[in-house]
């Protein structure tokens, strides 16, 4: 058994929207990770089964090492089918926003989806969630926002519509937003839900294989650069800090999702608890967080890059040089030696 963490007045309100629909929209946030693609895929598998017509939006492109996934080749780019993404939104009877916040997260379609007519239900596990959505399944202390989704079938009473499909998107999304079950991971109730999938048919290993053994020679020719060309390291402050510019980038012949995990590499240095990893984007720097113990990567996140996330693991961005996010981060790491010196 695991514990009724959804109220149960959402799970009455969630019920009856879904019931009284069929056209149903999923969207999540720019650049979806593991956890946005694994809770909205699961969802529209679960929709499926009640023989809704769900589609799964997605602002830009996933990794490549979540094209595995089942129902992946159904997921439209907003970037690549704008027309026919916004004329299904627009005409859309119901819209799950997931694994994300706030509505800006969507970037280049939030006007679409904010002024769609179809009420909103937001399903997601980070702080301060705005209020875009007319339904808020928000609960911050839940690894993933795909174990909302599997709690949320189950507390529909759903659980047998739950197939091998679904559980497998289920475990993706689990697995990927605790580090494989390293960091925010401590809840027993995280291996209740985790033996459940497995009795679905869940073959564990192998999604962990599909996840982070498929790379390219390319990325790990990119990450032998950084950790010797463009890592640096902070003793006093016991943080270290990985940079990437465009052109280092294209020397690599980088492709979506080649620089993910490399924010966690310092981690395994000893007497370090923080780490920040920057790379160029088209216009903006993209910078990921990732701590250990009690030091707040979100707060960092929120105080410096216009972001946000959880206690060890968080994200933000600035519209900057990348010589300039450097300055800012340096500039402030004695701001933050009071907290990562608890960890001494």
């Amino acid at each position: 058994m695991i514990s009724k963490i959804i109220d149960e007045d959402l799970i009455t309100k969630v019920k009856k929207a879904i019931d009284g629909v069929d056209k149903i929209v999923i969207v999540t946030h720019v650049g979806p990770d593991g956890d946005a693609m694994g809770s909205t895929l699961a969802l529209w598998h679960y929709l499926m089964t009640m023989e809704k017509e769900p589609v799964v939006i997605v602002p830009s492109m996933f990794p490549n090492f979540l094209v595995w996934m089942p129902g992946a080749e159904c997921v439209l780019n907003y970037e690549n089918y704008k027309e026919k993404a916004d004329d299904l939104i627009a005409s859309a009877e119901l819209i799950f926003t997931l694994d994300f916040n706030q509505a800006s997260r969507m970037e280049k379609m939030t006007v679409a989806v904010i002024n769609a007519p179809a009420p909103k239900i937001l399903v997601d596990h980070h702080l301060h969630p705005g209020d875009f959505a007319n339904i808020a399944v928000s609960y911050p202390e839940i690894s993933s926002t795909s174990e909302l989704i599997f709690r949320l079938i189950c507390r529909m009473g759903d659980f047998s519509k739950i197939n091998l499909a679904c559980a497998e998107c289920i475990y993706t999304g689990m697995m990927t937003d605790t580090g494989g079950f390293t960091y925010n991971s401590n809840s027993q109730e995280i291996y209740i839900i985790i033996a459940e999938l497995i009795k679905l048919g869940v073959d564990k290993d192998a999604i962990y294989r599909k996840v982070y053994n498929t790379f390219s020679p390319d990325r790990f020719r990119l990450m032998g650069f950084c950790l010797y060309k463009k890592m640096k390291v902070y003793p006093e402050y016991r943080a270290a800090l990985i940079t990437l510019t465009g052109k280092e980038l294209y020397q690599f012949n980088y492709t979506n999702g080649d620089a993910e995990g490399f924010v966690n590499i310092p981690l395994s240095i000893e007497g370090i608890d923080f780490s920040v990893f920057m790379r160029e984007d088209t216009d903006k720097i993209k910078i990921s967080l990732r701590s250990q113990g009690t030091f707040p990567a979100n707060k960092v996140a929120a105080d410096l890059f216009n972001g946000g996330g959880h206690l060890n693991a968080a994200g933000g961005e600035l519209y900057s040089t990348l010589a300039e996010a450097v300055k800012k981060f340096e500039e402030a790491l004695p701001d933050y030696k009071d907290f990562l010196e608890t960890e001494e």
